[in-house]
């Protein structure tokens, strides 16, 4: 694992919207929350990092209804899109999906650790991950398997490291994710560098060799962003972590 990260802001609180009747959003909150921006490493940062006020929020948030809806929405337009497009013959349009938090749902063990108002411990999460016990994401795992039926060539670009190769795909078909094209884990030479950064690089990697990236789904900003972007990119919602 790399270095500690920077913290998060120091000014960041917890400040929710109220509705008509005046009780606040969790919902809200959260989209307060996903406005936290933090320093250059490669581990999550909290996304309340010194605003402990705001972890009841996000529990009702991550364990409610709501934060279920919003990724069933999530994957619903993605799949509209790609139904929306006629592939190519060549068998060279892509799409690529990030895992945690996108096909794997780490709410377990977050739930455990303050949901993400603790400070990413990398030995411990690394324990969670070689457990291989997260759970699909349900919509996502729908999504999935619509994109891969439609014909579109999937890859997997995640930021865990080539040595969790093994026991990642273990997990991913265990919940039934599996026919993928490639999957793409951080090795020795992506050590340290920001996600948007190695993201961006094995994006044009896949470019280079013919692909065209028409969909790409995560729940990071850094999993869209950079260059060697898709036509079309999906944010799935986290408010307990911010990775730049």
């Amino acid at each position: 694992m790399s270095p500690p990260p920077s913290p998060a802001p120091s000014s960041l609180s917890c400040r929710p919207a109220r509705d008509r009747r005046g009780a606040a959003s969790a919902a809200a909150a959260v989209q307060v929350l996903e406005l936290a921006r933090g320093g250059g490493g490669e581990q999550p940062l909290p996304m309340a990092h010194r605003a402990p006020e705001c972890a009841g929020y996000v529990r009702e948030y991550m364990r409610g209804k709501k934060y279920r809806a919003d990724l069933d929405l999530v994957a619903s337009e993605a799949a509209a899109y790609a139904r929306s497009l006629a592939l190519a013959w060549d068998g060279r349009d892509a799409w690529l999906f990030d895992i945690d938090e996108t096909l794997l749902s780490n709410l377990p063990y977050y739930a455990d650790h303050g949901f993400g108002l603790e400070l990413f411990n990398g030995q411990e999460f690394d324990k969670w991950v070689e457990m291989a016990m997260a759970p699909a994401i349900e919509s996502s795992l729908k999504l999935y398997e619509e994109v891969k039926g439609l014909g579109y060539k999937i890859f997997l670009l995640t930021g865990r490291g080539e040595g969790q190769r093994t026991v990642t795909t273990y997990n991913l078909n265990k919940v039934g994710i599996e026919g993928w094209e490639k999957l793409i884990l951080r090795g020795l030479d992506d050590h340290g560098k920001p996600a948007k950064t190695y993201k961006s690089e094995k994006r044009a990697e896949i470019e280079a060799e013919g692909y065209r990236i028409l969909g790409n789904s995560g729940d990071q900003w850094s999993d869209l962003l950079g260059f060697a972007t898709s036509d079309r990119s999906f944010k799935l919602p986290n408010p307990m972590y911010y990775i730049p």
